[in-house]
Parts: structure tokens; C-alpha cells; sequence
């Protein structure tokens, strides 16, 4: 089999049509041996992918703007997008039926302060009639080091994906109050990511057939199946709370049937970042995203 190298920028069930393509084994029917990483502060997956130690990333549009607002070209292409909805949940420390981003207002949050979530979290407030500067939003680091400050004691609410929320709720630390993705709507949040030399393989078009597989699978399967299927992608992760985050994804129609990064969604996000300020003017869509390889 041709070893096929993975790189994601983050680790969570929101990807798991990606992470199915390998525990379901859709990438070893199609002859292909999947490595899997995560980046790190010194290698990102553009960097992967431009030194060839990566075949294909986990990204978002919005990483090839940064380069492009500095006036550099775009090196990657997105060629499919994993997820058509923000993934992150607030949990508060008590159960509340009755929540409204309003009781946000004043109250301490752990808010993920990475680029894309951030702006993400600031658009949702904002679409919910909530003035930002009126949180008092708080950067505890990373998302291992959020998940440890709100595990400590720190924080009245918490800005996670899935499934450390639903693991908390386990642990009767947080309890999921809203979900950012409802607040937003379609939006294009994460994409796959390659060198547009790659795009032109059998490699790539065996992985689309794959990834195509896979998408169908999470959409459709059991979310407990899927659970049992990933569960060793999290080690230290109740099945149950797994398969709440994978069930409440579903729901919510972050993976579609349709693979591609349309313009709208793209637009979505532009709206998003500009109404942050972390982009000075729309970047074309053509610059960024091209069909899946096996419609070129």
C-alpha cells in the first residue's frame, strides 16, 4: 500500500469525516496507508504541505487569507470541505435550559483565542445582539490548557469543541448551554487542504473516494457505531460522550452531502472575519478553493 500522510490543525469528533476515512477504513480499501498528525507551534500544515511531508491537511479558508493580506500568494488549494458549521459549544458550570447568549454579558468566559474560533465567537455574539467587549472573554492558552483551567475552577462559562464539552457533562464539571454553529448557520468552517501538484495524482483521486465514503458513513451511521469506530482517536473519552458530540453534529448539518466549499458559505466566512477586522477585504474565491479532484 501507498503510505498516504495527514496532517490536522486540530484534534476533535467535528472532523470526524476525515478521521473516519482511516477508522472506518475507507482509505485502506482504496490502497492507500494513513499516517495521522496534529500540527505544532513549529510546523503548521501549510508548512507540511509545502516540504512534502504531508500529502493533505485539515484546514480552513480562512488560513490562506493571512498569507494573501501580507500580499503573498496562496501555495494551497481547498479542495472539499469537511464542515459546513462552527463545532464549538458553550458549557456552563450548571445545566440551563433557559440560557440566552444575553446571560453571557458580564460573566467570566474561556474563550478559545486561536484565529478562526475566536472571530467565529465574536460574529455568533454579535448575530446574538451581545456587544463582545461586554464578556469578559479570558485566554487561558490552548485547549488543553482551557479544558484545565475550567477543570480547576477558573471561568463561569467554556468555549470548546466536541467531545470535551460532552466528557465534562460526564464528569458533572459543564453542562452544554448553546452551540455556536446555531447561531451562525452555514458557514464554510473546515476544509481539506493540498498543494495543487498533488491534486493532479491518483493519490488524490483515490483519496476523494475514500473521503467521499466516509463522508457518507457519518452522515448516515449510528452515532454510538461511529463512536466505537473513532474511539481510539480519543483515548480518555467516555463512548457516550463521544457519540453526544458525534450525534449532536449530525443534527446540526455540519457534513452534508455535498463535498464542496461553495461561494456562499465562503462568503459566510469572509463576513466573519472582516466583522472582526482579521481581514482588510474579500479574497477571491477562485484564489483559494478548487473542485474536488475527481471533477477537474
Amino acid at each position: 500500500m501507498a503510505q498516504i500522510h495527514i496532517m490536522v490543525s486540530r484534534h476533535s469528533a467535528f472532523y470526524s469525516p476525515l478521521i473516519a476515512a482511516i477508522s472506518g477504513g475507507f482509505l485502506r480499501e482504496q490502497g492507500l496507508e494513513p499516517t495521522y498528525s496534529i500540527m505544532t507551534p513549529d510546523k503548521s500544515v501549510a508548512d507540511a504541505l509545502a516540504d512534502g511531508s504531508v500529502h493533505v491537511g485539515q484546514s480552513s479558508v480562512a488560513a490562506s487569507w493571512g498569507p494573501m493580506e501580507k500580499g503573498e500568494a496562496n501555495t494551497v488549494m481547498h479542495f472539499a470541505q469537511i464542515n459546513e458549521r462552527d463545532g464549538f459549544f458553550i458549557a456552563g458550570r450548571k445545566r440551563d435550559p433557559d440560557f440566552t447568549w444575553a446571560k453571557l454579558r458580564g460573566r467570566e468566559v474561556l474563550v478559545d483565542h486561536f484565529g478562526q474560533p475566536l472571530a467565529m465567537f465574536k460574529y455568533a455574539a454579535h448575530k446574538m445582539d451581545l456587544d463582545y467587549d461586554e464578556i469578559n472573554a479570558v485566554d487561558a492558552g490552548d485547549v488543553h490548557e482551557i479544558e484545565r483551567a475550567f477543570h480547576d475552577g477558573r471561568g463561569d462559562y467554556v468555549h470548546l469543541q466536541g467531545p470535551a464539552p460532552q466528557q465534562m457533562e460526564r464528569d458533572g464539571v459543564g453542562y452544554v448551554v448553546a452551540a455556536v454553529g446555531e447561531a451562525i448557520g452555514p458557514v464554510a468552517f473546515s476544509s481539506l487542504v493540498a498543494t495543487g501538484e498533488w491534486l493532479q495524482t491518483d493519490m488524490a483521486l483515490a483519496f476523494v473516494a475514500a473521503y467521499r465514503k466516509a463522508r457518507d458513513y457519518v452522515i448516515h451511521a449510528p452515532s454510538m457505531e461511529i463512536a466505537e469506530s473513532e474511539g481510539e482517536f480519543f483515548p480518555g473519552i467516555d463512548r457516550e460522550a463521544l457519540a453526544s458530540a458525534i450525534d449532536f453534529y449530525q443534527h446540526l448539518g455540519c457534513w452534508g452531502a455535498d463535498i464542496h466549499i461553495t461561494r456562499q458559505h465562503y462568503d459566510v466566512a469572509l463576513d466573519v472575519f472582516l466583522h472582526s477586522g482579521t481581514v482588510s477585504k474579500r479574497h477571491g474565491y477562485d484564489e483559494v478553493v478548487v473542485p474536488p479532484p475527481d471533477e477537474r
